[in-house]
């Protein structure tokens, strides 16, 4: 796993974000408009809420979109928890390569993205806690 460093704005969202759900966070970061939270595994539904109703105090809070992932020790499981709720058929790992079947073409473009972006960013993710993974692809 790579260090992670976290500015102070960050670590101020992660201290609301645990105040409110009592989940432990992993990391926070910002991911397009979104802002990211990796809670622990086996925290997702602590960090959720009842109704999602931690989700919607902090995005009313934060005044911005919040995305909440559990994180998982297992890089493939990590995927699916981060590309959530898009729907992956089928994932291969062969030398850091990770290939994924979308359900449809409409997934696969969600997954992909305008130029490319969505996949780089998922990489980019991916990366901080799994080094060895080189390339996402979606076939």
């Amino acid at each position: 796993m790579t260090k992670i460093t976290l500015n102070s704005e960050i670590i101020k969202f992660i201290a609301l974000f645990e105040q409110i759900t009592r989940a432990h966070v992993k990391d926070c970061f910002f991911s397009k408009d979104k802002l990211v939270f990796v809670v622990q595994e086996g925290e997702i539904g602590k960090a959720l809420g009842k109704k999602k109703f931690n989700l919607h105090k902090l995005e009313q809070l934060l005044n911005r979109k919040i995305k909440i992932v559990e994180f998982n020790s297992h890089m493939l499981q990590f995927i699916v928890n981060r590309m959530y709720p898009l729907k992956i058929e089928d994932m291969t790992e062969e030398e850091g390569i990770v290939t994924i079947t979308g359900s449809d073409m409409k997934t696969k473009g969600l997954m992909i993205g305008a130029r490319a972006q969505n996949l780089r960013n998922y990489e980019e993710t991916i990366k901080r806690y799994f080094p060895e993974l080189k390339e996402i692809k979606v076939i």
